[in-house]
């Protein structure tokens, strides 16, 4: 019997020495599996659309080349526009009004007179022209878009392909300034040993000569998709991001979208969706204690006081948001039908989204930081491509659903990201802030000067800056 018992036990023991390891494997395996999941990025479902006119065309059909383009006008066009500017009627501003009312009409004769008697549009479009331009077509709608790469590249030197996102009311023609910034840096007095960019800067579908989508729906994550797919039939596999306005929104979709497409992501503005009490708590404490809440002394200067900046100021600027996001079509029409009245509408923007202070001069400071033939051309952009209203739509088709529940407030941005922040910008966010959607904060830049439109009104700074960051993402 003792004998009995002790082959049992044996056997027994023999047992646990397989089952305990191979239990012990699993429970590890498991464990492990948990713990890379928990760290697996979550992405930005990519799936597909079609906005061309009609049915989608069955698979393959697509034309994928890349077609040469060049802006052109004509004399008709040019008549066009000039009976129009002749023939525009004009409201009295209030006295010492300034831009308090909008946009100024006594300075607004000023800018029409030079429009019909000096402008001269032929000679811009050379200027648009002396960067190739191209055509595909993505997802049914003709993309349009420049690729600008360097005419010398140092032995050794890596180019970097670099994708720049406009927003509302610009244009791909605020990057013509920055651009021979990045592409030929050493001709431009910035250090030779900066890295060298080829740049892309497409023109958002409904934006320009980017044709408008025809079916409903198009929002940012649209537009990501179809500028990953931009990149990706130019034959690029990994690429910079950059954006200001929707281009930061855009971008940041890309980057969510496919991480591993994205080298880095470089921004001039973000956007923060997060609320709650916690951030009720960290607003009222800055204001005193700006180190216990993670502010610097520069975060707290541009966000207080609170109520002003941050609740007056934008809800001064941000009227025209609440028509774009509602009934796009029923204001657009009229500016599309009036040259004046798109400059008014346009150009109102550069002023205050330049520097918050310029509401307080008769001209808006529009001259003090741009020309102009540059304000005009932009302005050309939109009248000539009958544009501004399906560039109106894309509010509302990105405001048509609640912002605050979209599937990409779930998600984190996990690429390497730099920001600049200028401090006439409409929206201060605080690094501590923007690390709550922005995981892999690379450089944060306090700008001396600038504001919103930074490639078009400081383009070496924000150059600059870009090198910087990029700089730091290639030592990594």
């Amino acid at each position: 019997q003792t004998i009995l018992c002790f082959f049992r036990s044996f056997e027994y023991s023999q047992k646990n020495a397989v089952l305990v390891p191979v239990a012990a494997l699993g429970i590890g395996g498991m464990l492990v599996y948990w713990l890379r999941s928990r760290h697996k990025i979550k992405t930005l479902e990519m799936g597909d659309g079609w906005w061309g006119s009609g049915e989608r065309l069955l698979k393959g059909r697509e034309d994928e080349s890349i077609r040469p383009f060049k802006i052109q006008t004509s004399d008709k066009e040019i008549e066009d526009l000039h009976r129009r500017l002749d023939q525009a009627r004009y409201t009295p501003h209030v006295e010492g009004a300034a831009f308090h009312y909008g946009f100024n009409s006594s300075y607004l004769k000023k800018v029409v007179s030079y429009w019909r008697n000096q402008f001269d549009w032929r000679k811009q479009v050379e200027v648009l022209n002396k960067y190739p331009h191209f055509h595909t077509t993505i997802e049914g709608i003709d993309i349009h878009f420049i690729h600008v790469k360097p005419s010398y590249v140092p032995h050794g030197q890596v180019v970097q392909p670099l994708l720049m996102v406009h927003g509302w009311p610009g244009s791909f023609y605020e990057f013509y300034k920055i651009i021979p910034l990045l592409t030929e840096p050493a001709k431009h007095g910035l250090s030779e040993g900066d890295v060298v960019f080829e740049v892309i800067c497409p023109s958002i579908p409904g934006y320009g000569f980017s044709e408008a989508p025809h079916q409903q729906g198009f929002d940012t994550i649209a537009a990501a998709r179809i500028f990953h797919k931009l990149m990706n039939r130019l034959g690029f596999k990994k690429y910079y991001l950059q954006g200001g306005d929707w281009g930061s929104r855009i971008t940041t979709d890309m980057a969510q979208m496919l991480p591993q497409s994205v080298r880095g992501l470089h921004l001039n503005l973000v956007f923060i969706s997060k609320q709650g009490l916690g951030r009720l708590i960290s607003t009222m404490l800055g204001a005193y204690v700006p180190w216990l809440v993670g502010f610097s002394r520069e975060d707290a200067r541009r966000i207080y006081p609170f109520m002003q900046k941050n609740v007056y100021d934008i809800l001064r600027e941000s009227g025209y948001l609440h028509i774009q996001a509602t009934k796009p079509d029923t204001a657009g029409c009229g500016l599309n039908d009036s040259p004046v009245g798109l400059a008014a509408y346009i150009l109102e923007k550069f002023s205050t989204w330049t520097d918050k202070s310029f509401l307080n001069k008769d001209d808006g400071g529009l001259e003090s930081k741009y020309s102009l033939d540059e304000l005009l051309t932009n302005v050309m952009i939109y009248w000539v491509t009958s544009s501004i209203v399906s560039s109106m739509r894309f509010y509302k088709e990105n405001f048509s659903k609640d912002p605050f529940q979209a599937a990409r407030n779930r998600l984190g941005v996990h690429v390497p990201t730099g920001i600049a922040a200028f401090p006439q910008e409409i929206v201060h966010i605080p690094r501590i802030w923007a690390k709550d959607v922005y995981k892999n904060i690379i450089t944060y830049s306090y700008m001396p000067r600038g504001g919103h439109f930074a490639a078009f009104e400081e383009p070496k700074l924000l150059a600059q800056d870009i090198m910087q960051f990029v700089r730091k993402v290639e030592q990594l």
